[in-house]
């Protein structure tokens, strides 16, 4: 692990930590945390998940392909919900949850609404608090909002700063959180990649499943596979993003595959832009192992996707991220995604580009991910349990040349 970090003093003997809460309520949280929960079961912690249900439809999907169950399901989504809404009453219903089950620690993911409120929750009853996937910054409290001011204040509070990436540790290093409390891991999101894509790929049933489902997609056109849910792209952003998509699909080497998303913001105008576009399928959001398949088959995916961004250079698979900024800018430096904004006289050139000088790309072939290499579970884990020294350090997760998007 890291040579400079060290035991913080009031862990120095045993097991630091004893019984976890893990807090969850997005499918990005359950597909990131699934192999922390499998990491813990194995390791004989005594765990427990809570699900506050902000993403229910699209969780149930994570749930089942990684045979998760939430010990405590809040259920706390309602329609027309605001953030401050949503906030409060997951740091009221958590903090119940926190009361009830006694954990030593709360472990929390990322930047959500959930991610904050557990945090919070936690800090309020005195437990002690685990970041996992922190020091992501972009520096604009606006972009993306609010999950740059929900990472920023999360790491406030937190004991344990999992920091999937030497820049995110240097983040968290300016911001002076203490050097110890800071653990280069890499991002569990390859974990969870790593396990979904292993059982692809040996599950003959499985995969023939996916071949079933996406019977629809031409091989011999180049497949596009897009993405789009940010709240700062609601509205403008979003109808500038399609109508690059359509300029795209008029060409007929092209077949655009576009999972939506089921916010009414994304819902409804994507499928008023997009619906009856040809070359444009819209379908329901797709399970986990599902959009593996597809960004196997993908020569260009066009997202706004954090998660997207992190997994897509183990596929070789070109990005452009649909965002101005990025709290991922290593994806960007080691040449497998640029950022081109929603500008869509910007999009189709940069596609075409992507398109017409891809070279061949083999299936299944291993590709060096900036993010993380599979194994970031475990190290956390080794850290709960005060043992760190026991897992193998990462090499170095700098970016290097990859897919020459520059």
């Amino acid at each position: 692990m890291n040579a400079s970090i060290t035991s913080v003093d009031r862990f120095t003997t045993g097991p630091r930590y004893r019984r976890v809460l893990t807090v969850l309520g997005t499918r990005p949280e359950a597909i990131k945390f699934a192999p922390v929960v499998r990491a813990l079961a194995q390791a004989g912690v005594d765990h427990a998940v809570c699900s506050t249900g902000q993403h229910r439809e699209m969780l149930a999907q994570v749930f089942k392909v990684f045979g998760l169950k939430p010990t405590y399901d809040l259920q706390l989504m309602a329609a027309g919900q605001a953030l401050g809404e949503i906030a409060g009453a997951a740091v009221a219903a958590v903090t119940r949850v926190i009361a009830e089950y006694k954990p030593d620690l709360v472990l929390v993911q990322g930047d959500t609404t959930t991610a904050f409120a557990g945090a919070a929750a936690a800090f309020y009853s005195g437990v002690a608090v685990g970041h996992v996937e922190a020091g992501l910054r972009t520096g604009d409290l606006r972009s993306p909002f609010p999950e740059e001011a929900n990472r920023k204040l999360i790491g406030v509070v937190a004991d344990w700063h999992f920091a999937p990436t030497l820049r995110a540790q240097q983040n968290l290093l300016k911001e002076g959180v203490d050097p110890r409390r800071i653990v280069v891991t890499g991002n569990t999101g390859i974990d969870a990649l790593r396990i979904a894509r292993e059982r692809l790929l040996k599950d003959a049933a499985l995969r023939g499943e996916c071949e079933g489902k996406f019977g629809f997609i031409d091989p011999t056109k180049k497949l596009v596979l897009v993405t789009g849910h940010r709240r700062e792209n609601f509205g403008e952003g979003l109808a500038r993003m399609f109508a690059g998509l359509e300029r795209l699909a008029q060409r007929p080497d092209v077949q655009i595959v576009y999972p939506v998303h089921l916010n009414p913001n994304v819902k409804g105008p994507a499928h008023a832009a997009l619906g009856g576009v040809n070359n444009v399928h819209l379908i329901a959001p797709v399970e986990y192992h599902e959009m593996i398949y597809l960004m196997e088959r993908a020569s260009l995916i066009v997202s706004d996707s954090g998660g997207i961004q992190e997994e897509a250079p183990s596929f070789g698979v070109r990005l452009l991220v649909t965002r101005d900024v990025t709290e991922r800018p290593e994806a960007v430096e080691a040449g497998c995604a640029k950022l081109i904004g929603t500008d869509p006289y910007k999009m189709l050139p940069e596609a075409i580009r992507v398109l017409e000088n891809a070279g061949p790309r083999v299936i299944g072939a291993a590709h060096h991910n900036p993010f993380g290499d599979g194994y970031a579970a475990t190290r956390i884990c080794a850290v709960l349990l005060g043992v760190p020294d026991a897992v193998s350090p990462l090499s170095t997760f700098q970016a290097g040349s990859a897919s020459g998007l520059k």
